[in-house]
């Protein structure tokens, strides 16, 4: 049972950061500190600084050795599901359907686990369900993390479709014209093929820049060695990494109020959209994650965990990172900001549901 002290800690978890977004808001709308410049940088700096340190000090304090596998195997299979379901969805039309593929995976498969989801999922469960949604931010940090960043970047680097060349086979025969028109088609699959790889490649190197990519890896490694070994950081070496890392989310939520400031609307992307954004996330996702979490068999808390940390808001991430590629950034601000609102209610209501 849930108590007014756990509802507290919840609480206490997520005025913080509407207090930094908030600040932003004034900041931006009121008393004009910022240009339009120093808000993307301030957004690159917590793309490519506090997000990669915030990254590396979760995977870095979470045991490698003693992950659950069935909870590891529904996250995996409730995105492939997300991803099967948007490609349907966007089938009615090709314009842009690699944007909204990315905009719905960051949106109802990546929730807000670290600060709000912790405090919450533990009053519920205990302490179990606090190391089960570990494993969850950890799978986020290295493995989705990265992954959106991949299509973030293959969606700038995409080159045009290639056309075919035009013919004149007017004065050809029809025997010479078919065999140039089937040479053209090779010709062109080949050419195709090969921008694809060219694309690819380049997508590769771009991420392979990334801090964040950096950051997971050898957050990875030295929790291999950490928890192997016992060997620890330098204190030096842990200090200055947490200097950094412990503000990440605070100044992601200042990046998030500034965008708010620079539309006219606080809800940038309009109150339709916004409707339907929610109804994907707090619908969707869950039962997305129940879907996955039946065909991989999980009982018990860890099918509740995973049930009622799919239904946690979107978190503060895909929109930094939406915002540094301009994908759809006023979705997922929408998501963010009016998800942590209404997502208590939202997570005892699942909290009942499981326990009948």
């Amino acid at each position: 049972m849930i108590s007014l002290e756990d509802v507290y800690n919840v609480v206490a978890a997520t005025v913080p950061l509407y207090f930094s977004m908030i600040l932003a808001y004034i900041s931006m709308k009121w008393w004009r500190l910022f240009t339009p410049n120093q808000c993307a940088g301030i957004n690159m700096f917590v793309a490519k600084f506090s997000i990669p340190l915030l990254s590396f000090q979760v995977i870095s304090h979470n045991n490698p050795y003693k992950m659950n596998l069935n909870l590891i195997c529904a996250d995996f299979l409730q995105k492939l599901l997300a991803v099967v379901v948007l490609i349907g969805i966007t089938k009615i039309s090709s314009r842009g359907r690699l944007n909204w593929i990315i905009t719905g995976v960051s949106l109802f498969t990546l929730p807000n686990t670290l600060i709000l989801g912790i405090p919450l999922l533990k009053a519920m469960y205990g302490v179990e369900a606090e190391s089960l949604l570990s494993q969850i931010v950890v799978l986020q940090s290295l493995v989705w993390y990265n992954l959106l960043l991949f299509l973030f970047e293959l969606n700038a680097t995409y080159a045009a479709p290639v056309t075919p060349s035009e013919t004149t086979g007017d004065q050809e025969a029809p025997q010479e014209a078919e065999s140039k028109e089937g040479e053209g088609e090779t010709n062109i699959s080949r050419t195709r093929r090969a921008k694809t790889m060219v694309i690819l490649l380049t997508v590769g190197k771009k991420l392979l820049r990334n801090p964040n990519f950096h950051a997971t890896l050898l957050g990875l490694i030295w929790a291999s060695i950490h928890f192997r070994w016992n060997v620890k950081l330098p204190e030096i070496v842990d200090n200055s990494i947490k200097i950094l890392s412990t503000g990440g989310l605070g100044m992601a939520m200042f990046s998030l109020g500034l965008f708010m400031a620079s539309r006219p609307n606080i809800i940038a992307c309009g109150i339709k959209m916004a409707v339907i954004t929610m109804s994907m996330k707090f619908i969707t996702g869950p039962a997305l994650m129940a879907v996955a979490s039946l065909a991989v068999r999980a009982r018990g808390t860890v099918f509740k965990v995973a049930i009622v940390q799919a239904a946690l808001p979107q978190g503060i991430v895909p929109f930094v990172f939406a915002k540094e590629y301009n994908i759809h950034p006023d979705i997922l601000s929408t998501g963010v900001i009016f998800g942590m609102l209404i997502a208590l209610p939202i997570a005892l209501a699942y909290y009942s549901i499981l326990a009948l």
